[in-house]
């Protein structure tokens, strides 16, 4: 007979209106807790034929908020059986999801196409020696006896333990930035990539609509191939001021291979913010120079541009080459930091990875997550759930799921924004994202040199 370990029950509940308790609709945690502990007794009853006890929880994890009209499914496991004490894990997921909107009806809900894991924990369960008995299948509908004893089945976990608490912070703003073209990704790997500017400023507006606040412009030459032409700059984001009220994010990371010149004139067009790469690294088979003295050179750039710089990191020491940067007086308050995860060369897409870049981060400072191919959505999502910002889009990632490729960058920014609300962040505007960024609003008066002037930073 197994020893029980693997032997799994799942439960399916409605939260009502009674198991709300903050704002009149959202449910305490304690609930959520207390469905577990239902999942533990019937796991005793199955494994014992006795409730036992339910001694402790060793770790909670709430992931997303849970409201009343929402479906949870709770699973339990046994991971491990001990003398009389029983350790189990538990995962709670939302599978239906009640909709809160300006006219529609109370009672509206929504199925999911994937649940939304809202809780996860590790808990310990007691069933004294004396207690335990051979668990029975009663059947009273058959007249046969039934059997003494249910097999279990064989050991097959199916939950990882949490390693410790997450607690989303709740109604936080959330910026999300639209990737929507890059250096590297070719309409070879994807039909749906934008390369003119009008086709640029569409994307824009589409993902404006979708939820992005932030766009990060890359342009190209007519053929296709990256390029850091001031002149395609300048008609890109003509076209794009023209189409929508996103704050506009240029690359001065240009494409493996270009000097800090090339790289350094969309400067010229004074965009409210542009990328600092902080740091050099093995980026696929080439290599991402990005020196010391070039770091410098570039942020004194930024500066004279008047250009908020997001402070790429690809390694955790191009985070303390950062602070340095601030140190030197070469960058100023606020500091928004983002980590690029998963570039091949580049630091691991990992939870516990991310988790200490955030470590090595000034208090005050904003930070967001960008992660390449199959990383892009569970880091980002991640990112969400820990009260950072995040990027998606075609220049990181072309498919919506797998074999599937996303018509646009639009799709992915969409998906981004609705698991965002599901976890309780609020998806702003761009004007909200200037305020968080520091970015001067938008009609303000232009610094000398803007887009048609003049500028000093040509001969730089």
């Amino acid at each position: 007979m197994s020893t029980g370990v693997g032997l799994t029950v799942t439960l399916r509940v409605r939260m009502g209106a009674h198991d709300a308790h903050y704002a009149g609709e959202l449910c305490d945690g304690a609930r959520i807790l207390a469905l577990f502990g239902d999942v533990a007794t019937e796991l005793l009853i199955r494994l014992d034929g006795d409730e036992g006890l339910f001694r402790a929880y060793e770790a909670v994890e709430f992931l997303a908020p849970v409201r009343a009209g929402d479906f949870i499914e709770a699973t339990g496991v046994v991971t491990k059986v001990g003398t009389t004490s029983r350790t189990m894990a538990f995962e709670a997921r939302k599978v239906v999801a009640s909709v809160r909107e300006p006219g529609v009806a109370p009672s509206a809900a929504d199925a999911l196409a994937e649940p939304i894991v809202v809780c996860r924990a590790l808990g310990t369960c007691v069933v004294p020696k004396e207690l335990q008995r051979r668990p029975r299948l009663v059947l009273p509908a058959l007249s046969a006896p039934p059997p003494d004893h249910a097999q279990l089945p064989e050991p097959r976990p199916i939950i990882t333990p949490p390693p410790r608490v997450i607690v989303t912070p709740p109604n936080s703003a959330l910026i999300l930035t639209a990737a929507i073209v890059g250096a590297e990704t070719t309409r070879a790997q994807t039909p749906h990539l934008p390369v003119t500017a009008r086709e640029l400023a569409d994307e824009a507006a589409r993902c404006r609509d979708a939820g992005a606040a932030v766009i990060h412009l890359h342009v190209r030459n007519p053929d296709g191939s990256p390029s850091q032409s001031r002149a395609l700059f300048a008609e890109a984001i003509s076209a794009i001021q023209e189409t929508t009220d996103v704050v506009i994010q240029t690359s001065t990371g240009g494409a493996v291979g270009m000097g800090v010149d090339e790289r350094a004139q969309p400067l010229l067009c004074r965009p409210e913010m542009a990328t600092l790469n902080c740091g050099t690294l093995n980026f696929g088979d080439g290599i991402f120079d990005n020196t010391r003295p070039l770091i410098r050179d570039m942020a004194a750039r930024i500066r004279e541009a008047g250009s908020v710089p997001e402070l790429e990191c690809y390694e955790v020491g191009h985070i303390h080459e950062a602070l340095s940067l601030f140190a030197e007086g070469l960058l100023e308050e606020p500091l928004h930091f983002q980590f690029v995860l998963g570039v091949p060369g580049g630091i691991a897409a990992r939870e516990d990875v991310l988790r200490f870049m955030i470590s090595q981060i000034p208090r005050g400072a904003t930070w967001g997550v960008a992660a390449v191919g199959r990383h892009q959505r569970p880091m980002t999502e991640l990112a969400m759930r820990l009260g950072g910002h995040a990027r998606v889009g075609l220049e990181d990632n072309i498919y919506l799921d797998k074999g599937v490729l996303a018509e646009g960058s639009a799709p992915l920014v969409a998906r981004a924004a609705a698991f965002a609300r599901s976890v309780g962040r609020e998806v702003v505007d761009p004007d909200r994202a200037r305020q968080l960024l520091g970015i001067r609003p938008r009609g303000a008066a232009a610094l000398p040199g803007a887009i048609g002037g003049g500028s000093a930073l040509a001969q730089g």
